[in-house]
């Protein structure tokens, strides 16, 4: 490649974000707010375009890398190498992921202008995109590892960035305690990987897989498990976390008490979509595995549909787009668990377009308002926004899968995927994507019309000030527009029908579904018109005109209905109460055993009993003995002979 190691670019991929990261956190002090932010935007812009260079190396000439580039330590002769594995799937991710990123970063020199950790934050977001890229790069589960804890600390600090608020203390500690849950079960899973395959390579374990699929181990004494499903599921665990599906989706929603640049850097393209990339990255694994597949596929739906109710009750406008996250979240698992990990991936990179798209259009909207958030707070802002405005249209028309946008094209793609699919729970699948499709539309009008349309609902002194943002915040929407019109159509061919990710994604011929998707695919005109026939398209148009009627047209009736079904109107609001039993379960209860541990086992048994007890046996002990020593010469002398006696006594009896 241009006459250059190839190591050398891969290796300056991460490492530019790295020395971004570094020059603003260092040294932002001597080079000042211009000099942190160009170097943590140079370090993205130049991952960028090698990105784009790596990407069009592997996918136009076919060249692909899979090897070790540095052995930092051997530990019982199994060696723990940072090694990369560049084929299509990793191409594809490191272009959506600096490109976005890249993205964010130029946004946040408008959004966080006035903010004092202005240096700060540019060397958090530097640094997760250098973690983030080490997590998609890797070919091995150590690495991986390495990266995707990675994302999660820098996470913590982004979360908590304005650490002087309690809430985002709290956010930034929530999500660093579930993420660990879901790692907890991720480590196990490597853990017994390294345990059965004696290897942490992927290469190597993707070859053993086949030979032990029907292999039992009794991880629970007496219970048989199949190996690979135990693999899978706890490996899947770590995913839960880290893509948020239910029940460890709870740290997401609250997370938008960060920065709203980290929403769309964290919720968009990189930190959330980890678990859907390593489950397909795992796709050698899991198609080796039904029980596996059908795990994640109730678990995907479950979070695609009912996490979207969530999303129609918000009056946060950044926390609907949160939740939207979660959901869409649901659908790529659902890609997934049905052997559609091209679909799942498809839907991936455009759902990081126009989801980044409408997180910083929400930042837009946000910074006119002068950081208020509540959407009962707004309206009538397209006539004051119009920039902002038509490019949230754009993602909203996206995500909604409305033709000939991009998300049409991917969620289309996910929903036929599950219809052709016959493994347990794809009828329960079809009816969770589908219903999705109306709840999507519902809440993401619901959230555009009553942010730009009707009478404007912010007090006198806001509207006066209410203006469009200026350009460096606006030119990123922009751009982000752009793939969010026309990444579906220019992708769907190649990505779902065409040989683009190679073997980079294992399918067994069993599972195949989009190859019989594909025998019915004759070219984007076909589709799409097939698209405007087909039940989700009406689905989508009747969720926005659901939107138009309830929040334009007669905007009284959601309060009527609110109180017609107080009990389900409670139950989303209080988004099924996850939260309540997280709190008196597992945070109550691990401090009711935290308090007897301490007071029982602490004070009264080692402090009670084995310190100042034996402290207190050895003052009654000398209390005793002390009245042997009186002083006087007769008493020791009788004690003598009384010593003598016994041991005379004993002598003579041996």
């Amino acid at each position: 490649m241009l006459g250059v190691d190839i190591k050398s670019i891969y290796l300056a991929i991460p490492l530019a974000c790295l020395i971004g990261s570094i020059a603003a956190g260092v040294f932002g002090w001597k080079i000042g707010r211009r000099g942190a932010h160009t170097a943590a935007i140079g370090g993205v812009a130049v991952s960028f375009f090698l990105s784009l260079l790596v990407f069009s190396d592997v996918v136009i000439h076919g060249h692909s890398f899979n090897g070790r580039v540095y052995t930092w330590a051997v530990s019982g002769g199994i060696p723990l190498e940072i090694g990369f594995l560049i084929d299509p799937l990793t191409a594809v991710m490191m272009v959506v992921v600096t490109f976005v990123s890249l993205m964010v970063h130029i946004y946040t020199i408008g959004y966080m202008a006035d903010d004092p950790g202005y240096k700060r934050f540019f060397s958090y977001t530097a640094l997760f995109t250098f973690f983030m890229l080490v997590l998609v790069m890797s070919n091995n589960f150590l690495q991986l590892f390495f990266g995707w804890e990675g994302v999660g600390l820098v996470s913590y600090l982004l979360i908590g960035f304005w650490f002087q608020r309690e809430s985002a203390i709290y956010a930034s500690l929530k999500a660093f305690l579930v993420n660990r849950v879901g790692d907890f079960g991720f480590l196990l899973g490597m853990a017994v990987i390294y345990l059965s395959f004696q290897t942490l390579d992927y290469e190597a374990v993707f070859a053993i897989a086949p030979q032990v699929a029907q292999q039992n181990v009794q991880w629970i004494p007496g219970f048989d498990w199949n190996l690979l499903t135990l693999i899978c599921i706890l490996l899947f665990i770590g995913a839960m976390g880290k893509s948020a599906q239910v029940p460890l989706h709870v740290w997401l929603p609250d997370s938008m008490e960060g920065p709203t640049p980290i929403s769309a850097l964290i919720h968009a393209a990189t930190m959330v979509t980890a678990g859907v990339f390593m489950v397909a990255r795992m796709s050698p694994l899991f198609e080796l595995s039904d029980t596996a597949l059908s795990v994640v596929l109730v678990i995907g739906s479950i979070t695609a549909l009912f996490l979207g109710f969530v999303a129609i009750v918000q009056n946060d406008i950044k926390r609907v787009v949160a939740y939207s996250t979660i959901s869409q979240l649901g659908y790529m698992m659902v890609a997934n668990a049905v052997s559609a990990y091209a679909g799942g991936i498809f839907h991936l990179v455009t759902h990081a377009f126009f989801k980044a798209l409408l997180f910083l259009a929400a930042g837009s909207v946000i910074i006119a308002m002068h950081h208020e958030q509540d959407m009962r707070h707004m309206g009538g802002l397209r006539r004051y926004m119009p920039v902002t405005y038509w490019t949230m249209v754009v993602g909203s028309l996206a995500l909604c899968g409305i033709p000939p946008f991009a998300g049409f094209f991917s969620k289309d793609s996910i929903i036929e995927a599950v219809h052709a699919s016959h493994i347990a729970f794809s009828g329960f699948a079809y009816f969770a994507v589908m219903t999705g499709v109306f709840v999507t539309a519902l809440y993401t009008f619901r959230m555009l019309f009553m942010t730009f349309h009707g009478k404007p609902r912010m007090d006198e002194h806001t509207l006066h000030h209410v203006r469009e943002s200026p350009f460096v915040v606006t030119f990123p929407l922009v751009m982000l527009a752009i793939p969010s019109v026309l990444a579906g159509a220019v992708l769907i061919k190649p990505m779902l029908f065409g040989d683009l990710f190679g073997t980079s994604l294992a399918v067994l011929p069993q599972h195949d579904v989009l190859a019989e998707m594909g025998n019915h695919y004759h070219g984007l005109g076909p589709f799409i018109t097939h698209g405007l026939e087909s039940l989700p398209f009406g689905m989508a148009v009747l969720g926005i005109i659901a939107a138009w009627l309830l929040y334009v047209r007669y905007p009284e009736l959601p309060g009527v209905i609110s109180e017609r079904a107080r009990l389900v109107y409670t139950l989303l609001l209080r988004k099924y109460f996850f939260d309540e039993v997280n709190d008196v379960v597992f945070a109550g209860g691990a401090t009711k055993i935290g308090t007897f541990l301490w007071k029982i086992g602490d004070v009264k048994l080692i402090d009670g009993f084995a310190v100042n007890g034996s402290a207190r046996v050895v003052g009654w002990f000398s209390s005793i003995v002390r009245y042997v020593q009186t002083g006087y010469v007769y008493h020791y002398a009788f004690a003598m002979i009384i010593g003598l006696f016994l041991l005379m006594t004993f002598f003579l009896h041996r």
